[in-house]
């Protein structure tokens, strides 16, 4: 039908078709709107790699872009094995896994609970897995998983540190480094991926140890003097938070994969694990739109009224898992020394260079363990406390039902002197 009108027009003239020029003026808009659309989309991934039979672990896979990293590798029939907040007996985590592995006809699709929130929780999972005999099978660690919170939201985790920190940086810490022997055993011919997601706000983190302090004066409202204060932990100024624990996590994997690439195998050959960080760009993701929003009913309003704009501007979750899934998948990334940086599926040059530096990662290295380590030994003490006035309830619960008992059972002495 098109072509009729078109060449009725051509013969009659344009302005014996009905809205013509009304569609001429429009058209040009239309067409740099989707060319826009298309340049904000970012670019796709086009790269292939076999799936099967590869063991991938994902954190953050159940929403925003984790969660179309874990359908995509699902869909290549990958065994995935989602590291989540909630327990694999959470219903929704339990509707979420029958959902995917009906629509992707995999059935290799399985959940951990692992609480990037929780030192502990990282812990209990990493050694049990690590703990495993003979090894167990990894090819990938993808690391989605983060938080962006708004200033007026900012808290801390149960283990006291500031939740930014510790759920896009220090857990992630945590949890490779516990994980390293398992990823150092693979054999030499498999080509086993470490993919950290980071962000650009890398660029204008202002990183300094030396702004890295013992702080105990925003718990306790008043300055403390160093004798005074033998629980004072390690902790970061809670000033751009978020950039300087994107910055830390780029700096720790340059570390990481040197780390790795210093194990000296006992079969001789290289290592096979490589570090990838991949940028995957603005997304409009459940976190994205809580930092927009900033937490709050009114900036929700102002979202909403602006969402023409932000779908033009931000990816779609599909979009902003091209780069991900381009570094899990990239045939040349099966080979080299590690550490490339990938952003829009191309490998790119880091906008620092001191997230190479080597003295910088060292020190960032002993900071985290150190953090961990009294986070972890304060955390001990608090489940010892806590499991000591949980048994001392039970006793006394249980005290009161035998003495309780004994009082009221029938044809005992007491009984019948009563009656």
């Amino acid at each position: 039908m098109p072509i009729p009108i078109i060449t009725h027009g051509i013969q009659e003239g344009i302005s014996t078709i009905p809205y013509a020029w009304d569609f001429i003026r429009i058209a040009p808009w239309i067409l740099a709107l989707a060319a826009l659309k298309f340049y904000f989309g970012g670019a796709r991934n086009t790269s292939e790699r076999l799936m099967a039979s590869k063991v991938v672990m994902v954190t953050g896979g159940t929403s925003g872009i984790g969660a179309r990293v874990v359908r995509d590798l699902a869909a290549r029939q990958a065994q995935v094995i989602l590291l989540t907040k909630q327990p694999p007996s959470d219903l929704f985590l339990v509707e979420y896994i029958e959902d995917l592995r009906r629509e992707t006809k995999n059935p290799l699709i399985y959940a951990e609970q692992v609480d990037l929130s929780s030192l502990h929780s990282v812990r209990e999972f990493a050694t049990k897995w690590i703990d495993n005999v003979p090894p167990r099978r990894l090819d990938a660690v993808i690391l989605c998983g983060g938080t962006a919170v708004p200033a007026s939201a900012r808290g801390q985790t149960q283990d006291g540190i500031s939740e930014e920190w510790q759920v896009n940086y220090l857990s992630n810490f945590h949890l490779l480094s516990i994980l390293s022997p398992a990823l150092r055993v693979q054999p030499a011919h498999r080509d086993v991926r470490v993919i950290f997601a980071t962000c650009s706000s890398y660029i204008s983190a202002k990183f300094d140890l030396e702004t890295v302090k013992r702080d105990n004066d925003s718990n306790t409202g008043s300055s403390t003097s160093k004798d005074k204060a033998p629980a004072a932990k390690l902790s970061v100024k809670p000033k751009s938070i978020y950039a300087v624990s994107k910055f830390a996590l780029m700096t720790f994997a340059h570390s990481f994969q040197r780390h790795l690439n210093a194990y000296a195998r006992p079969d001789g050959l290289p290592p096979c694990t490589r570090v990838l960080i991949v940028d995957p760009g603005l997304s409009r993701t459940p976190g994205t739109r809580r930092w927009l929003t900033g937490g709050s009913l009114w900036g929700l309003l102002l979202y909403l009224l602006t969402w023409p704009f932000w779908w033009l501007v931000l990816k779609s979750p599909d979009q902003g898992a091209q780069s991900i899934l381009y570094a899990a998948m990239e045939e040349k990334f099966a080979r080299g020394e590690g550490g490339w940086f990938i952003k829009e599926c191309r490998e790119m040059d880091c906008a620092r260079r001191d997230v190479f530096d080597e003295d910088v990662g060292k020190r960032l290295w002993e900071f985290s363990e150190k953090q961990i380590e009294e986070a972890e030994k304060e955390g001990a003490v608090k489940r010892a406390l806590a499991k000591k006035e949980k048994e001392a309830e039970e006793e006394k619960k249980k005290r009161k039902e035998t003495s309780s008992a004994k009082a009221q059972t029938a044809g005992s002495r007491r009984s019948r002197k009563n009656k």
